[in-house]
């Protein structure tokens, strides 16, 4: 079931200049030049052509470069505006977060703000009042939420507005960049919602430069480049498809074309990418005696080897592996940046390995990230879940992570031989 339908929308604003002012209308109409003056100077398309369908319960990232048509998407989502042409149809309730403070009354106090707000989304007064506690208590307002809006802070007018769009309890969250005003004990506690909503099969669509945050958070990522869909599906992939394509704008050097962005990846996401200035060459997946295996024991140690080439010298570059189990989940993630590695020269062919101690994963299967690419996360070559490997384990428990652990008992309990691992 789809949260969001896009068909064909294209988005027109226009632009006018200073205007000849006339005294009356009727010097206006006698002079015939009303019409010819209201006419815009110049029009700007935001967007242009666009198709997308956000699936129910997604977390959805928009990525592009400033002017790309990310907000005018979003708008057009939450009913702030039509669009020009194309269709563009919207399931459940809807709360935005787009622009900071906006519907807010600077003449009056939070409490009111709360209440006029809760009704512009579709609750009535009881239900605000219901929630008017939570509210508050997220916006960690207290004795401020009596006091004029426009007393507020930047701060505190993103933790209001924020508070208010996710306790109105939205089937279709909408996010615009509000992340980069707060704290960081803020922003934790707003990512923390985030997951709270992906639990409960939430809606998410999140507009961002913060790169890092649609890979962590976000189940598919959808870049926009000047008013068009450029690309969309898997987030890493996305991703680092935009920051080549940035990359390849500041005029650095590439030794190859860069791969087409919009070439779809394998039904679970994987693939692999990057300008190939270095390039993995193989992988292997090694047990405690040297030998390549690709099924492990829960607890027992595996080693990555990697062999890499790279045809000129490079001076900026790190290494990285994910594990993620195989719906895509990850499990864990490190890279030699990461871990204090200060890149010095990588130059003809090498290889690097990864030793981890202890396999501590629950049986099943797995799929395994290797990369390289430079410091600002631009891919020289990326396999994206190419890799696969199962955890043998003969203790059935469940999740991801099976972390070293022991039953004791004590009083009237009786018990043989529990499961636990020493």
């Amino acid at each position: 079931m789809h949260a969001v339908e896009v068909r064909d929308v294209r988005k027109i604003y226009r632009r006018y200049g200073r205007r000849k002012s006339f005294g009356t209308l009727k010097s206006a109409l006698l002079s015939g030049g009303l019409l010819r003056h209201l006419r815009p100077d110049t029009t700007f398309l935001a967007l242009d052509g666009v198709t997308l369908d956000i699936d129910a319960g997604r977390t959805v990232g928009i990525i592009g470069r400033n002017g790309s048509g990310k907000s005018s998407l979003l708008k057009l989502i939450a009913g702030i505006g039509k669009p020009t042409s194309g269709t563009l149809r919207v399931s459940g309730r809807v709360s935005a977060l787009i622009e900071l403070g906006a519907g807010f009354h600077p003449e009056i106090s939070g409490r009111e703000n709360v209440f006029i707000n809760g009704m512009m989304l579709g609750l009535s007064k009881a239900e605000i009042a219901r929630r008017f506690d939570d509210i508050v208590s997220f916006a960690e307002l207290g004795e401020f939420i009596d006091e004029p809006v426009k007393t507020y802070s930047s701060g505190m007018y993103m933790r209001l507005g924020f508070a208010v769009a996710i306790n109105v309890d939205p089937d279709v969250l909408l996010v615009d960049e509000v992340l980069a005003v707060g704290d960081e004990a803020f922003t934790h506690k707003c990512l923390e919602k985030f997951a709270d909503f992906k639990r409960r099969r939430k809606t998410i669509v999140l507009v961002t430069h913060t790169l890092d945050l649609v890979t962590r958070l976000c189940d598919e990522a959808v870049w926009l480049d000047g008013g068009k869909v450029r690309a969309s599906g898997d987030p890493k992939r996305v991703v680092d498809a935009y920051l080549l394509e940035v990359a390849s704008a500041e005029n650095r050097p590439r030794t190859e074309a860069v791969p087409d962005a919009a070439a779809a990846p394998d039904s679970n996401g994987a693939g692999r990418w990057g300008s190939r200035e270095a390039e993995i060459e193989q992988v292997e997946l090694l047990r405690a005696d040297g030998q390549p295996a690709h099924v492990f024991e829960s607890g027992q140690p595996m080693r990555i080897r990697a062999r890499v080439r790279a045809p000129r010298p490079l001076q900026d570059f790190v290494f990285g592996i994910g594990l993620f189990t195989a719906d895509g989940v990850c499990c864990f993630g490190t890279n030699t940046d990461i871990e204090g590695g200060v890149p010095r020269e990588l130059s003809g062919s090498g290889e690097f390995t990864v030793d981890i101690d202890r396999l501590d994963l629950v049986a099943g299967a797995y799929k395994l990230d290797v990369a390289v690419h430079r410091q600002d996360g631009v891919p020289y070559d990326y396999h994206r879940l190419l890799y696969s490997f199962r955890v043998a384990s003969p203790v059935k428990d469940t999740g991801i992570y099976r972390p070293r652990h022991r039953w004791t008992f004590g009083g009237g309990i009786s018990i043989a031989e529990p499961g636990g691992q020493p």
